[in-house]
């Protein structure tokens, strides 16, 4: 028994610290729902305002609608590998867009298949020549740190895992704007072109769920120890009353004569037996 009250002191802490838990969590994911939702219905603004070169894209600013104008650099583009699309896994076209200002633009025109296998750089539609004016939605750098992956360098010319912005702005022959942004719109619009992506967008997920349920199986826990405790005391004081019979039943013994408590009480009073005067 000291055993099951110590695991149920262990268990009752740690489901209310889990369920705690999960509620943190989801009030971290129901913020990044809103961030998210709040940034994608802002108004486009001048990328110059959200990012610089050598810098990043603030948490806060992801996936925030920026514009730019500029010339296509194709020479310089890079494909993003093992990236999702209507198609299955494909590409992801970075192509850095020269803006009018100086600095480039890192910006995705969209998702295209993968050649007959992984290692081969499958056709890519040409961008617009000339100046285009684009808008997209403004994304940081990709790092081992935020996606777990890390380039590579036994992969095909061109051809990356993540977009690691100022690992490729070392390669380019003009400053790079911090972050990389989704193309959404362009003018003048190619025909063909790669496909869109589409947003993923975040939700909240089971959190809020998952942190009612551990602090139900307290409550569990809590009443299987109250209802375990009070059947050992129930079958304690059965035990004690089998152990302990009332000697005062009744003044006759199991054959109908008096018993030993009724001879007790008879000498007590003073009886004898009368003796025959003849």
């Amino acid at each position: 028994m000291l055993a099951f009250h110590a695991l149920v002191l262990v268990i009752v802490p740690s489901f209310i610290w889990l369920g705690f838990w999960q509620l943190d969590r989801w009030e971290q994911r129901s913020a990044s729902v809103e961030l998210q939702q709040g940034n994608l219905a802002a108004d486009p603004v001048p990328v110059a305002e959200l990012t610089e070169v050598g810098g990043d894209v603030d948490p806060a600013d992801r996936w925030r609608a920026v514009e730019a104008s500029g010339t296509w650099d194709t020479g310089h583009e890079i494909l993003l590998r093992n990236r999702d699309g209507s198609g299955g896994v494909g590409f992801h076209v970075l192509t850095p867009l020269v803006t009018e200002e100086g600095p480039a633009l890192l910006v995705n025109r969209g998702w295209i298949p993968r050649g007959e296998t992984a290692l081969d750089t499958p056709e890519i539609p040409p961008a617009p020549s000339g100046t285009v004016e684009v808008t997209g939605r403004l994304h940081f750098s990709e790092t081992e740190e935020n996606t777990g992956l890390r380039n590579r360098d036994d992969l095909p010319e061109g051809q990356l895992l993540v977009a690691d912005v100022p690992a490729i702005a070392e390669g380019l022959p003009y400053p790079v704007y911090g972050g990389y942004a989704d193309l959404t719109a362009q003018d003048p619009v190619p025909d063909p072109a790669p496909e869109r992506v589409e947003v993923r967008e975040l939700d909240s997920g089971m959190s809020l769920s998952y942190a009612v349920q551990w602090w139900v199986f307290t409550l569990v826990a809590i009443g299987g120890w109250v209802f375990l405790m009070r059947r050992e005391l129930s079958e304690a004081r059965e035990a004690a009353a089998a152990g302990n019979p009332d000697a005062s039943d009744g003044p006759e013994g199991p054959d109908g004569t008096d018993g030993p408590a009724a001879a007790s009480a008879a000498a007590a009073a003073g009886d004898r037996p009368r003796e025959d005067v003849g």
